[in-house]
């Protein structure tokens, strides 16, 4: 079946905003968990794994996994590009299929606005965790359905509050958040419109 990523995958590190996002967030995060040794990772919803790739060097191992072929065939292109031994592509779809592996961090960018049943995929990362581990998510805030716009079916943004609700009830602790980007979109009528994405970070 054809992800609606697929057709995207090729043209997504061209975008300058996906990179400036991505390197907004992987500072925050950097600040946000301090990482004192190297951590065995996973990044759900890795897309063409931006973020991985500017956090690469800190980990000691990261499974990136989406369920869109083409972002998982763009990976293993620039993995074997950059001839790096310690980063694994992984095509599943977590939220209807299980994946076995244990990690210290589990992290991810703009993807839980996409994923139907928040509460089993939370689940499913603190089964994933080993204890002590960390979880890391950016997303937007809660905005009015322009993001996307019209024929969008998820989550128009969170509540930060109801979200780490949901994070407390899946067993994590320690939840703290903060805005840690802005996207600047322009509409058809050409005003610029800011969508503020947030940092979350919850230890298992």
């Amino acid at each position: 079946m054809v992800n609606e990523f697929d057709s995207k995958a090729r043209e997504w590190d061209k975008n300058q905003i996906h990179i400036e996002r991505s390197e907004a967030i992987a500072r925050a995060f950097l600040k946000a968990i301090p990482l004192k040794r190297k951590l065995k990772a996973l990044e759900f919803g890795a897309g063409t794994g931006l973020l991985s790739f500017l956090l690469k060097d800190k980990f000691s191992g990261i499974v990136l996994m989406d369920n869109s072929a083409e972002m998982i065939n763009v990976i293993r292109g620039k993995i074997k590009g950059q001839n790096i031994r310690h980063m694994k592509p992984v095509l599943i779809n977590l939220e209807h299929e299980d994946y076995a592996g244990e990690f210290e961090i589990i992290y991810n960018q703009m993807v839980f606005h996409h994923v139907d049943d928040i509460e089993t995929i939370l689940r499913k990362f603190h089964n994933m965790l080993v204890p002590g581990g960390f979880l890391v998510i950016a997303d937007l805030y809660h905005e009015d359905g322009s993001f996307h716009g019209e024929g969008f079916t998820g989550h128009k943004g969170f509540d930060v509050d109801w979200l780490s609700g949901c994070i407390r009830d899946a067993g994590f602790t320690n939840i703290s958040h903060q805005q840690c980007y802005a996207i600047k979109k322009t509409s058809e009528t050409g005003q610029v419109k800011e969508y503020p994405v947030f940092l979350i970070t919850a230890s298992r």
